[in-house]
C-alpha cells in the first residue's frame, strides 16, 4: 500500500512519525511510503500547516499524535 506523509522540512514530529512508517516496513508490512513536502503547495499548506505531520492511505487519514499500535490498526484498516 502507498502511504502518503505529509511532511516539511525541519518538522521534528514528522520524522518521529516517518520513523514509526520505517518501523512497520521493516516488520514486513507491505509499504510504500511517499513524502510529501506541503510548503510545495499552497493547498496543502491550507489544509495541514498546523496538523502535520499527517499520514494519508486512499481517502483516510490518521493525524499526529499517534503510538505505532495506532498508526498499525490504522494502516491494517486499510488493506
Amino acid at each position: 500500500m502507498i502511504a502518503q506523509l505529509f511532511t516539511t522540512l525541519g518538522c521534528h514530529l514528522c520524522e518521529e512519525a516517518h520513523e514509526l512508517l520505517l518501523s512497520l516496513a521493516v516488520q514486513g508490512m507491505d509499504l510504500r511510503i511517499e513524502l510529501v513536502e506541503i510548503v510545495d503547495s499552497a493547498e496543502l499548506m491550507d489544509r495541514y500547516a498546523i496538523t502535520i505531520p499527517v499520514i494519508k492511505v486512499e481517502d483516510k487519514e490518521i493525524c499526529w499524535p499517534f503510538s505505532i499500535d495506532e498508526l498499525r490498526a490504522f494502516l491494517e484498516n486499510e488493506t
